[in-house]
């Protein structure tokens, strides 16, 4: 066997070895927000690794700590979201139908996993939990606020003031609606659809613009779109 062969042979183990590492990691998070699901917020790392068969030292050779495992609970509800969210937003159709078809997906995500949402806005670790998902998912949506924007001949810039307050918006409607439950999540979904529609109409033609143009059934090219 060559130096070279040598090599390439344990490049293969890393390689291996790194995607174990990875899925094992992913299964342990997938455990983590099934307990989060079942006990709810306060869930204990020991009642997580139960539920991935695991004990807690086995946990924490993937994180470092609660923390850790929570900032990877709120990166996989981010990715839920964004596969909910970004999807309608680029499809054909009018503005306001993938507006709509969108705050449907962010509801749906927050309805099938309350316990996970409420423990990712209310977390008593260090600093904002959310702070990098809610920045991914804010400069994802102001890429194809932009792209809109420029097909209608205005000012990009306010693309990103706006993406950040629909994110916030968002949040907190979703935070509300799960602790009140007064609404359907139709209902819901109506009034938060129409209050985004009508604030981004009133936009465009406060600048200028025509807002008819917003349900022509076009869908712009983003500028970029970072889930």
């Amino acid at each position: 066997m060559t130096a070279r062969d040598q090599v390439d042979r344990v490049d293969r183990r890393t390689t291996r070895w790194d995607e174990h590492r990875e899925q094992r990691r992913a299964g342990l998070i997938e455990a983590a927000v099934r307990t989060i699901d079942r006990v709810g917020p306060d869930a204990s790392v020991a009642e997580m690794a139960r539920e991935a068969q695991a004990s807690k030292p086995v946990l924490y050779r993937y994180f470092a700590d609660k923390n850790e495992v929570h900032a990877a609970v709120a990166a996989w509800g981010s990715a839920r979201v964004a596969e909910r969210v970004l999807p309608a937003l680029v499809a054909p159709g009018p503005m306001r139908e993938r507006i709509g078809a969108a705050v449907d997906g962010y509801l749906a995500v927050i309805e099938e996993h309350p316990s996970v949402f409420r423990l990712l806005i209310h977390h008593r670790g260090d600093g904002d939990i959310l702070a990098a998902q809610k920045s991914s998912i804010a400069a994802a949506l102001a890429g194809l606020m932009a792209g809109q924007l420029r097909h209608l001949g205005l000012d990009t810039a306010l693309a990103e003031p706006w993406s950040h307050a629909i994110v916030g918006l968002c949040l907190t409607t979703g935070e509300w609606w799960l602790d009140s439950r007064t609404m359907t999540r139709a209902e819901i979904g109506k009034h938060l659809t129409l209050l985004i529609w009508h604030a981004l109409a009133g936009i465009v033609q406060e600048n200028g613009g025509d807002a008819s143009l917003l349900d022509s059934g076009t869908s712009p090219t983003p500028d970029t779109v970072k889930p």
